[in-house]
């Protein structure tokens, strides 16, 4: 071989060696889209709610009204998640969710809350939120059938959580008091859409800022439809959190979609393929269920 080869050998073999290098360290680039709708999108998510005016009739309305953000995946049918988005209240395009999808047959996760952050959709069997917080939540667990043709879908979201609400009677509360403690066990902080349930054991904590109406209220998710908070401990705290009144409340029951009401008086004496376009709309109910109460 000549040098003229040689020459022009090497560098072919330089260039094909740069080549390969720049293609094994290149890495596929997946990005989430939020809130903006993209112009490609041929999958259309709004999402509603029914709000109760009688026993029979019932007026659309949006679900916006009743959680501050969204979440939403979707996974193929061998349970890999293949899109999410997340919106917040405030967001130019909250409420209305935009998505390219391949025609197939997928499963669909919508969670509809009021936390400060976004949840995390890490599955259909679990979903968590931001500092194990729980607010009123609703969800959608289902089939999400993507065609060749138009679709329109109306899904109506379930609330996922039971209410704890102390009513307190007292006429008067002590001036030192400045918030109340819930810390609560036996509920949970993170839920399976697939199930429609809590997953985990959970001790949960929430603070509570003085009432005038004397109402509080906490949410948790129950592991079942007839669950108990083990134990719920109540305590009054002043500004530096020191304690000025405790109660404790056992095996409270928790129902989802039903509240429970503790009602009394704290302070007194006792206390202790192809592509295709649909439209989905989303509902659920903001009515409870019913209100089982007690007093204390």
């Amino acid at each position: 071989m000549n040098t003229r080869n040689l020459i022009n050998y090497c560098a072919r073999a330089t260039m094909s060696l740069l080549v390969v290098l720049f293609i094994a360290c290149e890495k596929p680039q997946f990005e989430e889209k939020s809130a903006e709708v993209q112009n490609d999108a041929n999958v259309i998510l709004r999402f509603t709610q029914f709000e109760q005016e009688g026993f029979l009739t019932r007026a659309a309305t949006d679900i916006t009204e009743l959680c501050s953000r969204l979440n939403i995946a979707v996974f193929d049918s061998e349970g890999t998640k293949v899109k999410t988005v997340a919106q917040a209240k405030g967001d130019e395009s909250y409420g209305t969710v935009a998505l390219s999808l391949a025609a197939d047959t997928y499963k669909l996760v919508v969670m509809a809350h009021n936390c400060d952050g976004f949840a995390t959709i890490t599955s259909m069997e679990k979903v968590t939120f931001p500092n194990n917080k729980v607010t009123d939540t609703f969800y959608y667990y289902g089939d999400l059938v993507v065609t060749t043709e138009k679709q329109t879908y109306d899904l109506t979201l379930t609330r996922a959580v039971a209410m704890f609400r102390m009513v307190l009677t007292d006429e008067s509360i002590p001036s030192s008091v400045a918030k109340f403690k819930f810390y609560y066990l036996g509920g949970s902080s993170t839920f399976s859409p697939a199930d429609g349930y809590g997953c985990v054991q959970s001790k949960q904590t929430e603070i509570r800022t003085l009432a005038d109406d004397g109402v509080y209220e906490i949410y948790t998710l129950p592991h079942s439809e007839e669950d108990v908070l083990t134990k719920l401990t109540v305590t009054a705290l002043d500004a530096n959190d020191n304690t000025v009144k405790e109660q404790v409340f056992e095996n409270v029951p928790v129902t989802r979609n039903q509240v429970t009401r503790y009602t009394g008086s704290f302070f007194g004496e006792g206390g202790g393929g192809g592509t295709a376009s649909g439209n989905l709309r989303m509902t659920a109910n903001p009515e409870w269920d019913s209100v089982n109460a007690f007093t204390f």
